[in-house]
């Protein structure tokens, strides 16, 4: 191979050296002296005209003709008349297959310079002396189609394909020309239909395409029968999470190994598939990836939330979150080397691909701005995740609403209320409302409740009963912390106030219905163990309903 290139190398340079008193064209001895007289029309003055005569002479089988636009200055001259016309069918092949020719490109003068281009473009208002139209991959290198404009000895300059790419005309047709099993089609099905495209492309899409259907229903399918046989509810919810993206997999794959296998479509159609199927096929893998780390996280996270909760699962919680940042980062990764893949794919930043990026920059900002919202809720769930100002697990007010994280996803966090109710927020209007963190730092709770007593209560009768509670209760910690205080006072009563801490949210809600409870046995306790000794009086309840009460009655008996 090493050889064979320098070969070319050392044969082509001296071809392709540059008129220095010009800088406009490329001299060569000759370029296609042994062909015999074509039979039709040859202008080879400007790149847009000779792409026309090779053009129109390949579609009307003229192949003597179109091989007037090539460089046959490295072909024997007794063997061009039968090479020349072999090597012009099999680079139109070639460039049916392989690429989409965009005419805009091809100026229609003879120095090729771009006259309406941007004054930013490097080679605006300069003459050139080649046009790159395309670049393909071969097993081995990539190789160019390209025009040129040469100068042979004794005649006007020319545009042509140089010798470079009439060189690798037989390498590109072996890997881009017809396969085996087209050229054993009937001659009528290799007819052209309509546009670019041939009646066996017609009749092959639409078979290909239901094919490929089929194979993906079939995987469903069989996905669906391994489902039902599974052991464990972690691989039945994994399975059923990969079952639609799986199938576009199957799908996408069927598609592209029947048609690279037995068929080479023209480049108007690959100018749509190859994107296509690349994008759809990172698509899969990248949603069948990340549904699997979505099953096992929201499986681990649904069995273990009560253990998540507890005041000692801090590193649990931090594990957990970071999980479903890298899911996030993964899922933000793959879309980034998808585009990527998919540039490459159509060579984006090469002639026509360049062209439609470009052209596409106004519809791209006008959906950048439709989309703002959901970039903004991207990127709060990015903060969250940097931040951990929530995690999984952590037991949040929110709202007025105690919940516990459940998941954080990249537009919305769901939380888990204390009733089993699901609170779908925006991540945007998480992060930027207030909310209390139970968990953040500690998850013990300080836990109160509060009473409102008649200004005659004894409260220390009360606060036994409060020290006797705390005493017995295993799930009150800092027993010596805990405690009652008058807190307020108005003309009705008193506002007394028991408070004790608890190890963790959930122990402190049960904790504190428990001294709500008792607290309000032993004030009714109390209040019908004093109505025994009315002389004394020393009443607990706020007498404002039986001082209105009495009152009414007395009217009523007045009036009588």
């Amino acid at each position: 191979m090493l050889l064979h290139l320098a070969i070319l190398l050392s044969l082509g340079c001296p071809a392709l050296a540059q008129d220095s008193a010009s800088g406009r064209y490329f001299k060569v001895d000759a370029i296609h002296s042994g062909l015999e007289p074509a039979s039709g029309y040859v202008d080879l003055e400007t790149p847009q005209s000779m792409m026309e005569t090779f053009i129109f002479a390949a579609r009307g089988e003229d192949w003597n003709t179109a091989a007037y636009t090539l460089d046959l200055s490295n072909v024997d001259p007794d063997i061009q008349p039968k090479m020349g016309p072999v090597l012009a069918k099999r680079l139109y092949e070639v460039m049916e297959r392989a690429m989409w020719l965009d005419w805009g490109s091809l100026p229609d003068r003879p120095d090729a310079m771009l006259a309406n281009a941007s004054s930013k473009n490097p080679m605006a208002g300069e003459p050139r002396r080649a046009i790159r139209l395309t670049i393909l991959e071969l097993d081995s290198r990539p190789v160019s189609i390209r025009i040129a404009r040469v100068k042979p000895e004794g005649e006007d300059p020319v545009w042509v394909f140089p010798s470079q790419t009439v060189d690798n005309i037989l390498a590109m047709h072996a890997t881009y020309g017809p396969t085996g099993f087209e050229r054993a089609l009937p001659e009528f099905l290799q007819q052209r239909a309509f546009w670019t495209l041939a009646v066996w492309e017609v009749i092959a899409l639409p078979l290909i395409l239901i094919g490929a259907i089929l194979a993906a229903a079939l995987a469903y399918r069989g996905l669906g029968m391994v489902q039902a046989n599974q052991p464990t509810r972690i691989g039945t919810r994994i399975i059923d999470m990969i079952k639609v993206p799986f199938a576009l997999m199957v799908c996408v794959g069927t598609f592209s190994l029947v048609k690279t296998m037995l068929f080479t479509f023209s480049g108007a159609v690959n100018m749509f598939l190859g994107p296509l199927q690349s994008a759809l096929f990172v698509i899969a893998l990248a949603l069948v990836a990340v549904r699997v780390v979505d099953a096992i996280l929201d499986r681990v996270v649904r069995q273990n939330m009560d253990q998540l909760t507890e005041s000692g699962a801090a590193t649990e919680r931090d594990l957990y979150t970071n999980i479903s940042a890298a899911r996030r980062v993964t899922i933000v990764i793959a879309f980034l080397l998808g585009t990527a893949l998919v540039l490459i794919q159509i060579n984006a930043f090469q002639t026509l691909g360049f062209s439609l990026l470009a052209s596409a920059g106004v519809i791209g900002l006008i959906l950048a701005f439709a989309a703002r919202s959901i970039l903004a809720n991207i990127m709060a769930s990015l903060q969250i995740a940097l931040a951990k100002t929530a995690r999984i697990g952590d037991a949040v007010l929110f709202d007025d609403q105690w919940c516990y994280v459940e998941k954080i996803n990249f537009t919305y966090v769901q939380l888990r209320s204390w009733d089993n109710r699901r609170l779908i927020v925006p991540v945007s209007e998480f992060v930027s409302t207030p909310f209390e963190n139970w968990t953040k730092q500690d998850a013990k709770l300080t836990k109160t409740v509060e009473l409102k007593l008649d200004h005659r209560a004894d409260v220390d009768k009360l606060r036994a009963a409060f020290e006797a509670f705390v005493d017995q209760a295993e799930d009150v910690t800092d027993k010596d912390q805990a405690k009652v205080q008058v807190i307020g006072q108005d003309g009705a009563g008193m506002v007394v106030r028991f408070m004790a801490a608890a190890e963790d949210p959930s122990t402190g809600w049960t904790m504190q219905c428990r001294l709500r409870e008792e607290m309000l046995k032993e004030v009714v306790r109390l209040e019908a163990e004093y109505s025994q000794t009315p002389a004394e009086r020393p009443s607990y309840l706020p007498r404002e309903r039986e001082m209105i009460v009495g009152e009414f009655d007395a009217r009523k008996q007045a009036a009588e």
